[in-house]
């Protein structure tokens, strides 16, 4: 019987590599990946125009994208997850010395809907006491997903034709949110600088208070496909996992790694995130995680309302069923 030939539209995460490269196959399925777009072009292809079959998503856009009636499903495999408060930059000059310096200012960020920017509004809104509508944000796109902003949101398009990142060097905006570093400060601008500068220990602090290490985007599929082929999304999951796993056996070998300490990196990761720190699946952990940033997606005004995780997910645990037979 042929397989199933699905288009997977995803990162070159080493996660995905032996998926990708042929090394772990998916049951019943063919799986042709594209790899070479950037995240910003993805989502917004996935958005528009429904391109392909399975997907990574921002998780903010894939909660909005249901809302507005999406013919897509989550699975829960979660490809890219990344600490966040090392991407709040401001110019030096701006005066801002604590995070509540930013009410009342502008502060720009690509657009309204990075996951990444999401999870700091909400992070300084419910750690910080920043409310995220008592500041004005200064974007430089469309959003992937249009939504009707709540009256009391000021988001604002850019005039200047500058980049946000030269306005923010140029202290025509005081602060940035930003998913990538901004060019001037990777080429060591000193008018840029981080809000919070030791942001690595406070990235600890915040997962040892919460447990979230925080998801940016999940993987999805057409509705269409799950609901006629039922068994796809768990074949999907256990290969995704099964290619994880061999990366994380790959990584943990300093020959294959050209760093000196990988191995001492390794296993500081593995002392404080635990052995899995990509864990897929609707866990405990993986619920807190979701469930923060869905909260933070319908308090910033993206959403109609929170789902349940049941809804946005298909069933995909084994159960007592996993695991191989024994004789």
């Amino acid at each position: 019987m042929a397989k199933l030939r699905l288009i997977v539209a995803c990162g070159d995460y080493d996660i995905v590599r032996p998926l990708k490269e042929g090394l772990v196959e998916a049951a019943g399925l063919e799986l042709i990946f594209l790899t070479d777009m950037g995240p910003r072009e993805r989502h917004w292809r996935l958005a528009r125009k429904a391109q392909f079959d399975v997907c990574e998503e921002n998780v903010g856009a894939y909660f909005i994208a249901r809302d507005q009636g999406h013919a897509i499903t989550g699975i829960p495999v979660f490809l890219h997850r990344r600490f966040r408060h090392g991407f709040v930059f401001l110019n030096a000059n701006a005066g801002i010395k604590s995070p509540k310096d930013l009410i009342g200012r502008e502060v720009g960020g690509t657009n309204f809907m990075p996951a990444g920017n999401i999870w700091m509004r909400g992070i300084l809104e419910e750690h910080y006491g920043v409310p995220h509508r008592q500041i004005t944000w200064v974007v430089d796109r469309s959003e992937d997903i249009a939504f009707a902003a709540p009256p009391d949101l000021n988001i604002q398009m850019k005039q200047s034709p500058k980049s946000l990142s030269d306005m923010l060097a140029d202290g025509d905006i005081p602060a940035m949110i930003s998913p990538t570093i901004p060019r001037p400060f990777t080429l060591g601008d000193k008018r840029i600088a981080r809000l919070f500068p030791d942001y690595k220990q406070i990235e600890l602090d915040y997962f040892r208070q919460t447990g979230i290490f925080p998801i940016m985007h999940v993987t999805t599929i057409r509705q269409e496909i799950a609901d006629k082929y039922p068994w796809v999304t768990t074949n999907l999951v256990k290969a995704f996992e099964q290619a994880k796993q061999m990366a994380y056996h790959r990584v943990r070998n300093p020959r294959m790694v050209p760093l000196a300490w990988v191995r001492t990196a390794v296993e500081e990761q593995e002392a404080t995130l635990g052995k899995d720190p990509w864990e897929y699946g609707l866990t405990p952990a993986n619920r807190k995680n979701l469930e923060t940033i869905q909260r933070y997606v319908h308090q910033q005004g993206m959403t109609s309302k929170i789902r349940t995780l049941e809804e946005l997910f298909d069933d995909t645990d084994l159960g007592d069923a996993a695991g191989s037979e024994e004789y």
